[in-house]
């Protein structure tokens, strides 16, 4: 499933030197290389392992809902997003006083997907690099690179270890924006050109989730007519306290005190009724993608639905997590609830529950679609 290097790098370790003569194919061959962290067994692909959706596959202390450092002890506390269609987020901004739109991770830190790729190499629980010139170093170390960096960006790129470091960024990004992680080829996108046809189930879903009549989900999860990316990526990027629980298994195995204080931690945002706000996430890939929500709290996709339901019913029944089979645990933050968007339509019965979820099951890139149970 990963693209095939270019025979220039191939060349590279077994023969003579030569430039690749593309910034993705230096990206590509970057993306996957696990020299760039500090004991070597740490890449990009390593927590976006393009072989299941672009997400971390690893079990942990903690299960799948968090990654294992390039140490191999530290936890991270936010579940690792998928790098798919991410080329299309726009930049971060604020739309209002009390809305924000745009950036990457998940509280919008980093600019662009240049921007994200330069920070897991220098972050001491994931690559765990000191620092830029240490990571230029092991740069330098691959004769490949070092052709290729002076073909694509001057000769001079060497003589500054932050230019060098913002380029390896560009180069990474360059790959990230190629259709390997876009394709546009899910069931759902075939539907849209004639090509297959859905199930009595999954069109109930389809209609469910695109009408707001009936279901909350378009109001955060479908942009049409998007200015960004021609075809639907299923976010519109803003940011909302949906009320997510802490996972305490989490918090458990990585010891981290608190509460996740999501775009509020963002150093770009001061106002306090960012609390407890997250990125709205692509619903691209999203059943073989799981753990959900920010911090890998619920497992099944059918729990994420009956969570957000939970908010539109007095059914005792649909109080109770079937995690857990106890009731909802209470907000990480419990102030800035989206309360007019998670109340917005009726409660919903298993029938359209099931159908929801089997539409967004149609929403799996072809080449994952092995993933998805029967």
């Amino acid at each position: 499933m990963r693209p095939l290097l270019t025979a220039a790098f191939l060349a590279a370790t077994t023969g003579p030197v030569f430039a690749t003569d593309t910034l993705e194919a230096l990206g590509e061959a970057l993306f996957f290389d696990v020299n760039l962290s500090k004991n070597r067994t740490q890449s990009c692909a390593t927590c976006h392992d393009p072989e299941v959706g672009f997400v971390d596959p690893r079990e942990t202390e903690a299960g799948r809902a968090v990654s294992l450092g390039d140490d191999g002890e530290s936890l991270g506390d936010r579940t690792a997003p998928t790098a798919a269609y991410a080329m299309f987020t726009p930049s971060f901004e604020q739309l209002d006083k009390t809305a924000w739109r745009g950036g990457m991770f998940w509280d919008g830190r980093a600019a662009g997907l240049a921007g994200q790729a330069g920070g897991p190499p220098l972050n001491p629980i994931e690559m765990g690099m000191p620092d830029k010139a240490s990571v230029v170093a092991r740069l330098a170390e691959n004769d490949a690179y070092v052709a290729s960096f002076k073909a694509l960006f001057g000769d001079a790129i060497w003589d500054d270890d932050t230019a060098a470091y913002d380029a390896m960024t560009q180069a990474i990004a360059a790959f990230e924006r190629t259709p390997f992680f876009a394709p546009f080829d899910s069931k759902y996108d075939r539907f849209l050109r004639g090509e297959v046809d859905l199930s009595p189930q999954e069109e109930l879903g389809r209609v469910l989730f695109t009408s707001e009549q009936f279901t909350n989900c378009n109001l955060c999860h479908q942009l049409r007519m998007s200015p960004i990316a021609q075809d639907e990526p299923f976010t519109n990027y803003e940011y909302h306290n949906i009320g997510t629980p802490v996972n305490k298994a989490v918090r458990a195995a990585n010891g981290v005190k608190g509460p996740d204080l999501g775009l509020l931690a963002n150093p770009d945002v001061d106002t306090a009724s960012a609390g407890g706000r997250f990125k709205v996430p692509t619903l691209r890939n999203v059943a073989v993608t799981g753990p959900y929500m920010h911090n890998g709290v619920f497992e099944d996709l059918r729990t994420v639905v009956l969570f957000y339901n939970k908010y539109n019913t007095l059914d005792k029944a649909r109080q109770i997590n079937p995690e857990t089979n106890k009731p909802w645990a209470m907000p990480e933050i419990p102030q800035n609830l989206a309360v007019d968007e998670l109340t917005h339509g009726p409660a919903l019965d298993d029938k359209r529950v099931d159908a929801l979820v089997a539409f967004m099951k149609t929403l799996t890139d072809q080449r994952y679609e092995h993933l998805l149970e029967d």
